[in-house]
C-alpha cells in the first residue's frame, strides 16, 4: 500500500508545485486568510471530500475514511504569511506587496493537500480515518491551532503529525527529538515613566533613556546569573524606543522584547524575575513603570513513542538519505497545543535550496526552499499516517513485555 501512496504522490508531484507556486503568488495574512481558506475549501469540494470550513476562524478540516474500521490519524498544515515585501526575484513572486510566503507554509498546504488527494483514491483500500487539518494564524499568537481545537478539530484523533519545512537543514535530511524540540515564545513591554527635561539641566529630570539602558545590562543577567545553566533560556531585548530632540531628555521609554523557554517553571521563574528588576532599577531612580508579559505558544514537546516511531517510518522513505537527532529551536510553533492534547510527533524536512550557500533563513525576504522536499514530507507524513494502522497501542506493548 506504501508503494501505491508513494506512486500516487509521485504521479502528483507537477501538481503540488503548482499548487504552492499559487499560494506563494497570493500570500495573506494571520487571521486574514479568507481567500487561501476558499482555495483550500474548493480543493476538497472539487475532489469530493468531506470538510468543514470556518473552523476556529478561517481553519480547515477535511476527513477521508478508509473502507475498513481503525485509528484516527490526523495531519496538519499551515497556510498564513508574513508581513514581509519578497526579494527572490522568483517567477512566482508574491502579487501582494508586503506580504510573503517567507516560512514555507505555502509548500506545506501543498504538500497536504496532495496527500489527501493521493489517500483518498486509495480510500477503498485502507482502514481508518485520516483526518487534514488547514490551521490558519500559525505565525501570531494566540494562533489558530488552539481556536480549532476548541472548535473540535481533534475530535476522535488518536494521533498527529506534522511537519516544517526547514530551509537551512540539507535537502534528504529528516531531525526531530523525543520531548521538547521548539521553545515557548512569549512577548513583554516595559514601559519606563521617568520626568523629562532640558538636556543641559539632567540633574533635574529622572532620565527614561538611562533608567532603561539599566533595565536592559539587568534583565540579561537573569538567564546568565538566575536561571540554571541545564536549562536554555533567551531573553532578548528587540526595541527600545524614547524619540526626542537631540537636546530634550525623555519621559518616557518603551521597551519591547520575547522570552524563549523550553520548561515551564523557568518561564515562570523569568516572568517574575524580570518585574523584580525592573521594579529595582526604577524604584532607585524614583521612576514608576508598567510590565506586561504576554504569554504565546508553549513549548512543542513530542511525545516519545510516536516520535521513534516517525523516525522509523522516514528510514524507510527512498528519498531521505538520513534521519538525524534535531538541535532544540528556539522558534515557536502553536503545534504545541496539538501535541497537549493528543500523542503526535513534528518534526523538520529538510529543504535547503540548491546553489544558494548560506540559505536564507527562515522569515527572511529572500526565503525560498526546494520544492522537491514538499514530496519527502508527503511521503513521510503518509507513511506515518498509513503504518500509524498498524502500530500497536502503548497498551499492547507493555502486554508484550509483560
Amino acid at each position: 500500500m506504501l508503494n501505491q501512496l508513494f506512486q500516487k504522490l509521485e504521479n502528483h508531484y507537477s501538481e503540488m508545485v503548482d499548487i504552492r507556486r499559487y499560494l506563494h503568488q497570493h500570500p495573506e495574512l494571520s487571521f486574514k486568510e479568507v481567500n487561501t481558506a476558499k482555495y483550500i475549501a474548493d480543493f476538497y469540494r472539487d475532489l469530493g471530500v468531506d470538510f468543514r470550513e470556518g473552523v476556529g476562524g478561517n481553519g480547515i478540516v477535511a476527513k477521508v475514511k478508509g473502507a475498513n474500521p481503525g485509528k484516527t490519524i490526523a495531519l496538519r498544515a499551515d497556510f498564513d504569511a508574513l508581513p514581509i515585501n519578497e526579494e527572490t526575484g522568483l517567477p512566482f513572486q508574491s502579487l501582494n506587496p508586503g506580504v510573503m510566503h517567507a516560512c514555507g507554509h505555502d509548500g506545506h498546504t501543498a504538500t497536504l493537500l496532495t496527500l489527501a488527494k493521493s489517500i483518498f483514491e486509495l480510500k477503498d483500500q485502507l482502514s481508518g480515518e485520516y483526518v487534514f487539518i488547514h490551521q490558519h494564524a500559525e505565525e501570531y499568537a494566540p494562533g489558530g491551532a488552539i481556536e480549532m481545537i476548541k472548535d473540535g478539530c481533534l475530535e476522535g484523533v488518536d494521533v498527529i503529525f506534522g511537519t516544517h519545512l526547514w530551509a537551512t537543514v540539507p535537502f534528504g535530511v529528516i531531525t526531530t527529538k523525543s520531548g521538547p524540540i521548539m521553545a515557548a515564545a512569549d512577548r513583554f513591554e516595559i514601559v519606563i515613566q521617568g520626568s523629562g527635561g532640558h538636556g543641559a539641566q539632567p540633574h533635574k529630570t529622572k532620565d527614561s533613556v538611562v533608567i532603561g539602558s539599566q533595565v536592559v545590562a539587568s534583565l540579561q543577567q537573569i538567564v546568565s546569573r538566575r536561571v540554571n545553566p541545564i536549562d536554555s533560556a533567551v531573553l532578548s531585548i528587540g526595541s527600545f524606543m524614547a524619540d526626542n530632540a537631540f537636546n530634550v531628555i525623555a519621559d518616557t521609554a518603551k521597551l519591547i522584547g520575547t522570552v524563549r523557554t523550553f520548561n515551564e517553571d523557568v518561564r515562570d521563574q523569568i516572568e517574575e524575575e524580570m518585574e523584580k528588576v525592573v521594579k529595582g532599577v526604577c524604584d532607585m531612580w524614583g521612576a514608576s513603570y508598567e510590565y506586561n508579559f504576554d504569554r504565546g505558544y508553549p513549548a512543542v514537546v513530542n511525545h516519545h513513542e510516536e516520535t521513534e516511531f516517525l523516525k522509523d517510518c522516514a528510514r524507510n522513505v527512498p528519498e531521505i538519505l538520513q534521519v538525524e537527532e534535531a538541535e532544540p529551536e528556539m522558534g515557536g510553533e502553536d503545534f504545541a497545543y496539538y501535541l497537549q492534547h493528543v500523542k503526535g510527533s513534528f518534526f523538520f524536512t529538510g529543504a535547503k535550496p540548491e546553489g544558494i550557500e548560506p540559505p536564507y533563513p527562515h522569515h527572511h525576504p529572500k526565503f525560498d526552499f526546494d520544492e522537491k522536499s514538499m514530496l519527502i514530507a508527503a511521503k513521510t507524513l503518509g507513511h506515518a499516517a498509513l503504518s500509524y494502522q498498524e502500530a500497536p497501542s502503548v497498551e499492547e506493548q507493555s502486554a508484550v513485555k509483560k
